[in-house]
């Protein structure tokens, strides 16, 4: 179950950002002065193959792949990127998405859930 993290740090000129983790995702949601979300990215498939789905209010959606960093032979791990990844599944994570919503609250959940169906899959 998603579990909020306790002090967010906060980036100057951004939304308030907020953000939810469990085994399986971690979700960072951005909110304006009315506490309406204004963008939002929900990491999944964290411990197997793990990808990034960002959707903003003015640009819509993205989808990456997460390159850790890791696998880089004879050096030193580096940080973390998003690397372009074109398949997503939404029927698939946002029921998963569902069943790990935890704490979220059930406005912010129900506007993720339906983004998630919203994804092109052009």
């Amino acid at each position: 179950m998603l579990r909020e993290i306790a002090d967010v740090r906060q980036i100057e000129g951004e939304p308030l950002r907020r953000w939810f983790t469990d085994e399986h995702f971690d979700l960072v949601v951005w909110i304006n002065e009315t506490r309406d979300i204004v963008a939002f990215q929900l990491c999944y498939d964290k411990m197997r193959s793990e990808r990034a789905l960002t959707w903003k209010v003015d640009s819509g959606f993205t989808h990456d792949a997460v390159d850790d960093g890791e696998n880089r032979e004879g050096r030193y791990k580096a940080t973390p990127i998003l690397v372009p990844d074109g398949v997503f599944d939404p029927g698939t994570v946002a029921a998963k998405f569902l069943g790990h919503s935890g704490v979220l609250d059930s406005k912010s959940c129900d506007f993720i859930y339906l983004k998630l169906l919203e994804y092109p899959n052009g």
